[in-house]
C-alpha cells in the first residue's frame, strides 16, 4: 500500500497547489493549461489504444461495457457523489466541484499503471510504477484543480479506494489476468482516456464513467474467445 499512499499524497498536494494558484491565473492561462492537458491526455490514450492485438475485442468491450454502465447509471452515481460532497462542504452551487471530482477520479484511476502498479505493490512491495504514476498525477492535479476547483483534491479518496482494493486483491488478479487480457484491458482504457481528452478539449462531452465496465468486459472477452471458437470454428 506504500505506492497508493504516495499517489494519494501527490494528488492532495497537487490539488492544493492548483487550487491556490487557480484564482490567480487569468482565464486565458487556465484555458491554455486545460487545453494542454487535454492534448497530452489524448495522446496518452492513443498510445494505449493502438497496443490492442484485436480491435474487435476492444469494440465489444466498449459497446457491452457502455450498455452496462448506462444500466447501472455509473455516471449519474459519480455525479451525485460529487454533488453530495459539494453540499457537505457548502461549496458554491455554481462551482465545478463535481466536474473536478469526477474528471480527476477517472483520469487517475483508468489505465494500466493504476492496475499493474497496484498489483506489483501488492505482490512484491515494488511500488516503482506507482511512484512514476504519482508524479504524473501530482502535476495533473495542479492543472486540474487550477481550472476545475478543489473537487480534484477529493479524487484522492477514489484513488485510495480503487488502488487499495486492487493491491489487496493482487494475488487473485495475478492468477486471473493473462498478458493478452491485460493488453486488451489497457487498450480499452486508452479509448476512455482519449474520451477524457476530447472532453477537456471541449470537442465532445462523452459520458466516460458509463464505459468503465468495459475495463472488465474486454479481458472477459479474451477469456471466453477460445471457448467461442471451439463451439463455432471460423
Amino acid at each position: 500500500m506504500v505506492g497508493t499512499a504516495l499517489n494519494v499524497t501527490t494528488v492532495v498536494v497537487g490539488g492544493l497547489v492548483g487550487t491556490l494558484l487557480g484564482s490567480r491565473l487569468p482565464e486565458k492561462v487556465q484555458d491554455t493549461v486545460m487545453n494542454g492537458l487535454g492534448l497530452v491526455t489524448t495522446v496518452v490514450g492513443i498510445q494505449m489504444a493502438v497496443q490492442t492485438r484485436n480491435i474487435l475485442i476492444v469494440l465489444g468491450g466498449i459497446l457491452i461495457g457502455g450498455l452496462l454502465g448506462e444500466g447501472f447509471h455509473i455516471q449519474e452515481g459519480l455525479e451525485k457523489l460529487g454533488a453530495s460532497l459539494q453540499r457537505l462542504f457548502k461549496t458554491a452551487a455554481r462551482s465545478s466541484f463535481s466536474e473536478g471530482f469526477v474528471t480527476a477520479s477517472l483520469v487517475f484511476c483508468i489505465g494500466p499503471m493504476a492496475v499493474l502498479g497496484s498489483i506489483q505493490d501488492g505482490l512484491s512491495g515494488d511500488f516503482k510504477l506507482l511512484a512514476v504514476k504519482s508524479m504524473l498525477d501530482g502535476f495533473a492535479a495542479v492543472a486540474f484543480s487550477a481550472t476545475l476547483g478543489w473537487g480534484v483534491i477529493f479524487s484522492a479518496v477514489t484513488v485510495f479506494v480503487f488502488q487499495g482494493c486492487v493491491t489487496l486483491m493482487a494475488s487473485v488478479l495475478d492468477r486471473m489476468l493473462s498478458p493478452d487480457m491485460i493488453a486488451e484491458m489497457s487498450a480499452t482504457g486508452g479509448l476512455l482516456i482519449m474520451a477524457i481528452g476530447l472532453k477537456l478539449l471541449a470537442v465532445k462531452d462523452v459520458r466516460v464513467a458509463n464505459y468503465l465496465p468495459a475495463l472488465a468486459v474486454a479481458p472477459a472477452i479474451v477469456f471466453l474467445l477460445p471457448w467461442f471458437k471451439a463451439w463455432w470454428p471460423f
